[in-house]
């Protein structure tokens, strides 16, 4: 076997090596910014990126190492929160822009969380105050 790479190797070698240089740490975690009051932000997004590679080998009769290929990649950066530090206190502003389904719930569920624990609760107090009422009604009569 040959010590030589395939020509679809080299192909996904460059496009990875193209892909590394767009996302980095400072994509996903921006530079920090300083306000005049003393402020920082720093800006958090997500980041996504696909790769596809292919290649075929041409036999042929007449010439041999022929190979058509191709490979290309996808990167796509979302602002979605700011990290906000202001006289020690750190705040993370989340970006409200919600477009599934499940980023919707995910950001909704400790809202829900809440009222369902405040709807229990008013049940729960009703349901006492209607038996010390009920019980104390038979206790008169």
């Amino acid at each position: 076997m040959s010590n030589e790479k395939h020509p679809i190797s080299e192909l996904m070698d460059s496009s990875l090596q193209n892909l590394r240089t767009l996302v980095d740490a400072d994509t996903v975690v921006g530079e920090a910014i300083t306000t005049p009051d003393g402020t920082v932000i720093i800006p958090v997004s997500k980041v996504s990126f696909g790769f596809a590679s292919g290649g075929s080998d041409i036999p042929t009769i007449k010439q041999a190492g022929q190979f058509g290929g191709g490979a290309g990649g996808g990167v796509s950066v979302q602002p979605i929160a700011f990290l906000v530090i202001k006289d020690g206190h750190v705040e993370l502003l989340q970006m409200n822009d919600s477009k599934t389904t499940a980023d919707r719930i995910v950001t909704m569920a400790p809202e829900m969380v809440d009222k369902f624990a405040d709807l229990f609760a008013k049940r729960d107090k009703k349901e006492r105050r209607s038996n010390s009422e009920a019980a104390g009604g038979e206790s008169k009569g």
